[in-house]
């Protein structure tokens, strides 16, 4: 059973809007046989010109839910955001049942995301945020569906035939580089 975490900027959050938005994420949970302890994070914004960004992220075991959705109605952002998390939830299930079915194992292994922002300031790099992650064995294809779900330009995992750290990447072009490592430290 997801615990729910609700903010509003710029605009209250009642309880009818408290109510709707953990009833609509709560569809979420039949998509999981054991549902996770998890915390949806809900943040609602509303903008001078009335539109209503609503943001959503459920950090489980081995996934991380992200989706963030605009329109003029609050109601509507939520829907939409919901729609979009289960669309990424059917696919990443679908891309996992198809890998374990090709390579023979279990790949519901868990995921863990790194996000590490780097600011300048005087000069001088300064890391305003870090962040620990353990590593789980997937194949670059799962990588890079993790990375787009997140919403990031990068993703580290252990690549699971070599064992090996590797980062997937989003290049400028708009495709997707890896970068392996022998794990040897000279």
């Amino acid at each position: 059973m997801f615990k729910y975490n609700v903010r509003g900027e710029n605009i209250e959050v009642t309880p009818a809007i408290r109510e709707y938005a953990e009833k609509k994420i709560s569809k979420l949970e039949r998509y999981f046989n054991n549902v996770p302890e998890a915390t949806a994070h809900v943040n609602l914004k509303v903008y001078s010109d009335k539109t209503a960004k609503v943001e959503v992220t459920i950090p489980l075991p081995y996934l991380v839910l992200r989706a963030e959705e605009t329109s003029i109605d609050l109601y509507g952002s939520i829907d939409l955001v919901v729609d979009k998390l289960e669309r990424q939830v059917r696919k990443y299930k679908t891309k996992i049942n198809r890998k374990s079915r090709e390579k023979g194992f279990d790949m519901t292994a868990e995921i863990s995301q790194l996000e590490e922002q780097v600011d300048e300031n005087n000069g001088q790099l300064e890391i305003v945020r870090t962040k620990r992650l353990s590593l789980k064995p997937m194949d670059s294809e799962e990588a890079v569906l993790q990375m787009n779900m997140l919403g990031h330009n990068f993703f580290i995992f252990e690549d699971a035939e070599t064992n090996g750290t590797s980062i997937v990447y989003r290049r400028k072009d708009g495709k997707f580089g890896l970068i392996e490592t022998d794990g040897e430290i000279n």
